[in-house]
């Protein structure tokens, strides 16, 4: 069909990145999707019309949004959402599901959440340069896996950048040095025993002046940014090798296992043992075939 492109990502493979499949429609006035609840991310953006997303928030209630061209959309994870175009007006999107390690430190970053799911570009060279990372996979599906992968992490990065993150004013110049500081510490300290004070310190920042500005530029108190730095690094080790949760707790500044498996419980909704059980990567493991559609 001429206005339907859908192809699967061949190779499953990768941690901090992975893409599994994407595509491009031109759809049919009051063409309908869903309900559905996805198992990775799912992103559209609009390239022309409009229509109406129908997203449930994290306390499970609905909300209708109205995106047309030039917006986009998050489906996250277990995400019940339905999404129409309009009748008048149907809405062409590309789309492309992914997941990753590194995905939902982004996608906080960019400030999108299942409350907060429509896209919006604050940039039109970013926007329309994500557009054209997503048209490059969807046309380029036979290239090879890191080439589209490279393809990806570009789509990713202007996603992020597009949303304008550091929401800083005047002096915005020194703040975004004192979050580059602090994010540099959390990354080369994250397995000691570190605390928001020490992070401050770092910074030569009091700890209240610190958390106003960490929370201004990222929408998290340093606590959950560190928590969830952790956790992700937590889920790397359970997916790629054999240590002990003892041994993953004390690798990412956990003395007490159990402190460690609540904290990643409260950020993945699962204990490290069952998580790792549905997620660790086996050598010559067989892959369960996926279901397309966007």
């Amino acid at each position: 069909m001429d206005n339907y492109l859908f192809s699967v990502f061949p190779n499953e493979n990768f941690i901090d990145l992975a893409l599994y499949q994407y595509g491009w429609e031109q759809c049919a006035p009051a063409h309908t999707f869903g309900p559905v609840a996805k198992d990775h991310y799912l992103f559209h953006y609009v390239i022309s019309g409009t229509g109406v997303l129908s997203a449930q928030d994290k306390k499970g209630k609905s909300h209708e949004y109205h995106i047309k061209s030039g917006e986009g959309f998050m489906l996250f994870p277990q995400q019940v959402c339905s999404y129409w175009a309009d009748v008048d007006l149907p809405w062409e999107y590309v789309w492309i599901e992914f997941d990753g390690l590194r995905v939902k430190e982004s996608l906080q970053l960019a400030g999108l959440s299942p409350d907060q799911p429509v896209y919006h570009s604050h940039s039109k060279e970013l926007r329309l340069n994500m557009m054209e990372e997503m048209l490059y996979i969807v046309h380029h599906s036979k290239a090879s896996p890191l080439h589209l992968l490279g393809h990806g992490f570009l789509f990713l990065d202007y996603l992020t950048r597009s949303m304008a993150p550091f929401q800083v004013g005047k002096s915005g110049k020194i703040q975004d040095f004192y979050i580059r500081e602090a994010l540099s510490f959390i990354e080369q300290n994250f397995q000691n025993d570190i605390s928001v004070e020490d992070i401050a310190a770092q910074c030569g920042l009091n700890r209240s002046y610190f958390g106003a500005v960490f929370r201004q530029a990222l929408r998290q108190t340093p606590q959950e940014f560190l928590i969830q730095y952790r956790m992700v690094k937590a889920a790397e080790l359970l997916k790629l090798t054999q240590l002990s949760i003892q041994d993953i707790a004390n690798a990412v500044g956990y003395s007490n296992p159990l402190h460690f498996s609540r904290a990643f419980k409260k950020v993945y909704g699962l204990s490290p043992r069952i998580w790792r059980n549905e997620n660790q990567i086996h050598t010559n493991e067989t892959k369960p075939s996926r279901k397309p559609g966007p």
